[in-house]
């Protein structure tokens, strides 16, 4: 079963253990430290006094009886400092004691230091007093005369203070680890709803674009990776609210081109369907008629057919070698009369010598009566049209110049997308240049637009060069 926890607690919770980690190791270190150091230069103190003392006795009293000058030792040994010393002489026995309370037997097994002592060796001890049951420590001294041990200095200090110093620390150091895990925890809180928020707000947005609502914006609340996100969503609801207009307007504008044929045909099918008509003339002519608009009808949907099959990636390109001079000559051949009749001057200017192309020669036909069938469409009368190519070492580009109306400004960003229909009355219904550029992309190429309104239209058709060497090895997509 999943568990829902929201971002934020999911980030101060991530906030909170990091800084509790860290914390505690920080203080496990520190407190470690500090009572290795505070208990570290007792021993060293204490370590340097019976060092002292032991070499004091070595210069001066090496020579004495120890039992006798024991009194004498135990004032000099504990003048100068506030331990308590203690003077042991090599069976063990207690010789002299600065502190009130003495000690009758001091054995090794009692005080590990003091056994070690009477090896030649330096001893530490730290414990419970038997007497006083005080934490303290001991360090143990020999004392030697002529390299043989003849007893021992022992110097003992209570902890108690020491011990006090380093709990009074350690409870310092565990509040101010206290107080950090609460102010990062409250910055945690702080950044987490910083975070969250710009992610609520884009959440908020999303579910409304995804009910349909696209006329909502998310709000952009930082310049970071959220605000780029935000305003990316923000783009798409602008393109998806367009991308519906156009729809709209496509399917409204369709509904308008079918009705319009079908009206002529059913009309004219009206007028010629009772036997008594005997006028041939109107006869060709309504039949005229009825074949143009079958003809358009057929044209609309060949092109949606062709926008269904691009869009699911259907369109499949049988490539061959192509003469593109002869392909030029035979589509101004086809269109020709139709420019006569119109009074428009059809042009063809393509090198002969030219070496051929590899493409689908049916689907570049395709784009090329489009082209020059929008060409024909909004050039007047008197007007001309020329078809002409130049090659690089990287393409080959195909040009179709008019010298027609033109495409107005604001709409030449948007003539290759799909359902776009221009503001000239004779647009047609938006989807014939967008089938083009996607027949074109698909031979790898690309589709380009210039226009000057008033002036006329120049469309670019940029194919990539072709080894004609290699046509022999054509490939079938």
């Amino acid at each position: 079963m999943i568990k829902h926890f929201g971002i934020q607690k999911r980030l101060v919770g991530s906030y909170f253990i990091v800084i509790f980690i860290t914390v505690f190791i920080l203080e496990v270190l520190l407190i470690t430290a500090v009572r290795y150091y505070y208990v570290n230069n007792v021993e060293r103190i204490l370590a340097n006094q019976a060092e002292i003392s032991a070499s004091f006795f070595h210069h001066y009293f090496a020579d004495e009886n120890i039992v006798e000058q024991s009194e004498r030792l135990l004032k000099g040994f504990a003048e100068n400092t506030t331990a308590q010393v203690q003077i042991i002489d090599s069976r063990g026995m207690l010789l002299q004691d600065s502190s009130e309370g003495s000690y009758k037997l001091l054995t090794r097994l009692q005080f590990p230091d003091l056994g070690k002592a009477q090896y030649g060796e330096a001893g530490v001890w730290k414990g419970r007093d038997p007497l006083t049951n005080e934490l303290v420590m001991a360090v143990s001294y020999p004392l030697q005369a002529k390299q043989t041990t003849v007893g021992v200095v022992r110097f003992i200090t209570s902890l108690t203070e020491t011990m006090a110093t380093i709990r009074y620390i350690t409870t310092m150091l565990i509040s101010v680890g206290l107080i950090v895990i609460v102010i990062v925890a409250g910055l945690g809180v702080v950044l987490s709803r910083m975070i969250t928020s710009s992610i609520r707000d884009l959440k908020l947005a999303a579910d409304r674009m995804a009910e349909g609502d696209f006329t909502v914006r998310a709000k952009k609340r930082y310049a970071d990776e959220l605000g780029t996100l935000a305003d990316t969503l923000n783009t798409m609801a602008v393109k998806i609210t367009r991308n519906e207009q156009l729809k709209n307007d496509f399917i409204s504008s369709v509904s308008h081109e079918i009705r319009t044929p079908l009206t002529s045909i059913k009309g004219w099918v009206v007028t010629l369907k009772p036997d008594n008509t005997k006028c041939q003339q109107l006869l060709t002519e309504g039949l005229d008629i009825i074949e143009s608009e079958t003809d358009r009808l057929t044209q609309l949907v060949d092109e949606l057919l062709d926008l269904s099959k691009l869009d699911n990636g259907r369109i499949e390109l049988t490539r061959a070698p192509v003469h593109l001079s002869a392909l030029l000559s035979h589509i101004s051949a086809q269109l020709a009369p139709r420019a006569a009749r119109l009074g428009i001057l059809l042009e063809v200017k393509a090198d002969q010598n030219q070496e051929m192309i590899l493409a689908d020669e049916n689907r570049l036909k395709q784009v090329l009566i489009n082209l020059l069938d929008n060409a024909l469409k909004f050039t007047e009368a008197e007007g001309h049209i020329q078809i002409y190519t130049h090659s690089s070492l990287e393409q080959i580009v195909i040009t179709i110049e008019d010298s027609g109306v033109g495409i107005d400004p604001q709409d030449i960003d948007h003539v290759l997308n799909k359902f776009y229909k221009g503001t000239h009355k004779r647009a047609g219904s938006g989807l014939g240049l967008s089938i083009c550029a996607e027949i074109i992309k698909l031979h790898q190429g690309e589709l380009l637009i210039d226009s000057i309104p008033g002036h006329g239209t120049k469309v670019h058709i940029c194919l990539p060069r072709s080894n004609s060497k290699n046509f022999n090895d054509f490939i079938t997509f």
